[in-house]
């Protein structure tokens, strides 16, 4: 690998980290969100869920924009806003100033997603091997990072702001470095192959969809953990409060050592036979959930959960690049918004069946929605090679089938 990409790879692997630093900051303070700005329990579900649909939302002006500009432009100004737009949470004093820092934490944070998957499916094609994995396991790092961040902060009952602060004067001049490193795909061979994989440069929703669906049960699994793994483990299996806080951080920490290996994993077996494996990983840790006689069993689960729902992401991110080489950027764009939709429906759908019939119960909806990827993993489908690295097989079969499939 040349110099360029190496760094490339670097600096969008610190992008990455930065996003789920931010992230986690936000999503695991919303109680002192919720008491600074005197937020009732009714209304905040609206504003949890517009940062989802906003996100949709800058997506969707993501695939608009990169038809204009490097989608390397777009991530270098649209994280610096995701920060900086972090900081007005924690500053404002207002309902007003929250709602104008969420509305542009959540365009940006669309653009954003959208925009370092795109570089991340141009680099890996760049190398010709799988890299996706290892960018969003540098995710999960950032994520177990601001989390223990938020846990000091709480612990010590430092304001938000001050919290925040020390976090966005470190990672906003670091990412604007950073940036000047990025590598943008898309050259003349990938426009050529484009014209025969989707359609002179268009990507064909059909083909797309069952990728939209693997998406959208991955994170309707990623979360039913993040929002009612405490809940669960308190109320359904009789932990303690100590406890119950447990299952996402070891969640979040498998996730992390499953994505690290996972690309060794997709160069020596293939990405389709990697996708069902953590497909069948995951169904069986909500299997072990919804049964656990006790919190010890529900966090094995909880652990099995991580270590298969994590490669799912990363591999449908890779697989809409290898179905429409030519027009990826369009196709991970459209891919990001059912990152969006997943998260909005995943917590109503549990909570509503857990109130209606039982939690244990609502534990196995997911379950089957994950198993469903099963059926569409035609669409991830490389081998490996005696190079270390994979190829696609002759998608022409495939994507006859796929699409008589729908």
């Amino acid at each position: 690998m040349t110099d360029v990409l190496r760094r490339g790879r670097a600096a969008l692997a610190f992008s990455f980290f930065a996003q789920g630093v931010a992230f986690a900051l936000l999503v695991t303070r919303i109680p002192a969100i919720q008491d600074r700005y005197g937020i009732s329990d009714a209304l905040l579900p609206a504003f949890l869920a517009a940062v989802p649909v906003l996100a949709g939302v800058g997506s969707v002006c993501t695939e608009q924009l990169v038809k204009k500009i490097p989608a390397s432009q777009v991530l270098r100004w649209s994280q610096p806003v995701v920060l900086l737009a972090l900081l007005g949470v924690g500053a404002g004093g207002h309902m007003v100033e929250l709602g104008i820092s969420l509305a542009a934490f959540g365009l940006a944070v669309g653009a954003l997603d959208a925009s370092m998957n795109m570089l991340g499916v141009s680099l890996q094609r760049s190398y010709g091997r799988s890299i996706m994995l290892g960018f969003h396991a540098v995710y999960s790092l950032g994520g177990i990072s601001g989390a223990s961040l938020a846990w000091v902060g709480a612990h010590w009952d430092l304001p938000l702001v001050v919290s925040y602060l020390p976090v966005v004067l470190v990672l906003l001049p670091a990412a604007l470095v950073g940036s000047r490193w990025y590598v943008d795909g898309g050259g003349p061979e990938d426009k050529a192959a484009g014209e025969a994989g989707a359609a002179g440069g268009h990507v064909a929703f059909s083909l797309l969809l069952p990728l939209c669906l693997v998406m959208c049960f991955a994170y309707i699994g990623d979360s039913t953990v993040s929002n009612w793994s405490a809940k669960y483990l308190e109320d359904v299996l009789g932990s303690s409060d100590e406890m119950a806080t447990v299952p996402y951080n070891v969640y979040m920490v498998t996730t992390l050592l499953g994505r690290s290996i996972g690309d060794l994993g997709v160069r020596r077996f293939g990405a389709a036979a990697v996708v069902r494996a953590g497909a069948v990983i995951a169904a069986v840790g909500f299997a072990v959930v919804a049964g656990a006689p006790g919190a010890w069993v529900g966090m094995l689960g909880f652990t099995l959960l991580g270590l298969g729902l994590c490669v799912l992401v990363p591999q449908t991110f890779a697989a809409a690049g290898r179905l429409f080489p030519g027009a990826s950027d369009a196709a991970v764009a459209r891919l990001n918004i059912f990152n969006y939709v997943g998260f909005l429906i995943g917590s109503p759908l549990v909570g509503a069946l857990g109130d209606a019939w039982s939690y244990r119960g609502a534990m196995l909806v997911p379950m089957a929605l994950v198993l469903v990827t099963l059926v569409y993993a035609r669409s991830f489908e490389t081998e490996p090679d005696r190079y270390g690295g994979e190829h696609e097989r002759p998608r022409t079969a495939d994507v006859g089938r796929g699409s008589n499939g729908l």
